[in-house]
């Protein structure tokens, strides 16, 4: 694994108010390809994005805009500000309940056990809604998409790692950009302490393992999903995603 392709000076997009918004372009492929630059974005709440900001996500061409947080999160705090930048808008919501804190306090092994865990959970409630979500990044009409979460790890890190790893990207490379992650809750929390300290003292009290993004937590479920059906695409099949599907990805987001 080459860590240049993670660490890409192209790889994160900079915004004022969003801090996770990353290009999934440049992952080298089992066939040789390279997953397509400036095509599909995985970002945290979009929710957030500020006049400029959403001026900055406009000039990269986006068209679509997956939102796999719950309804009561949108209804919250809000949802893409479809009303300055005229999106496709699909809600997929991955879970129905944010997790439970108190799962995460009582929980007594690693963070990458209890993030391989909830994932495989995640799955099971959601994996039709991934497989929604895949199918909507495979229309050519959607154009340049960004999907996004809360704070862009899990069901985002989640979707990504199905799409990238569905496209023959290595493992490593899958969960190293998973990991990323972490470098952007730090800049979360920054700018939390700088512009919402009315907030600061409820992120802190969020369980540690709620903000890691060990590697191992990502590798480890791609490992579980292909001893238990054969290949990713194989665990795609059994939530719907066909091969058209992953033709039609190919297509968009592989070029040699």
């Amino acid at each position: 694994m080459s860590s240049s392709e993670v660490h890409h000076p192209d790889r994160w997009v900079r915004l004022h108010a969003v801090h996770n918004f990353r290009d999934l372009g440049g992952y080298p492929t089992r066939d040789g390809r390279r997953t397509r630059w400036r095509s599909v974005y995985r970002a945290d709440g979009l929710y957030r994005l500020t006049k400029k900001d959403v001026e900055i996500v406009r000039d990269l061409g986006v068209r679509t805009v997956i939102d796999l947080r719950t309804s009561n999160e949108i209804q919250e705090r809000g949802r893409y500000p479809v009303d300055r930048h005229d999106v496709q808008f699909h809600h997929l919501s991955v879970i129905d309940q944010t997790w439970d804190m108190a799962d995460a306090r009582d929980w007594t092994g690693d963070p990458a056990g209890f993030l391989r865990l909830k994932y495989h959970l995640m799955l099971a409630e959601g994996g039709e809604r991934l497989a929604q979500a895949l199918e909507v990044l495979s229309r050519e009409e959607s154009g340049v998409a960004v999907f996004h979460c809360a704070a862009g790890k899990d069901r985002t890190g989640l979707l990504a790692a199905l799409l990238l790893a569905g496209l023959g990207v290595n493992d490593d490379l899958i969960a190293a950009d998973f990991g990323l992650s972490e470098e952007a809750g730090v800049r979360t929390r920054e700018w939390i302490m700088e512009h919402a300290p009315e907030f600061a003292a409820g992120y802190d009290e969020i369980p540690a393992v709620f903000h890691a993004a060990d590697p191992a937590s990502m590798s480890g479920l791609l490992i579980d999903l292909r001893a238990d059906h054969g290949t990713i695409r194989d665990y795609c099949a059994t939530i719907g995603v066909g091969p058209e599907v992953w033709k039609r990805l190919e297509d968009r987001f592989l070029t040699v």
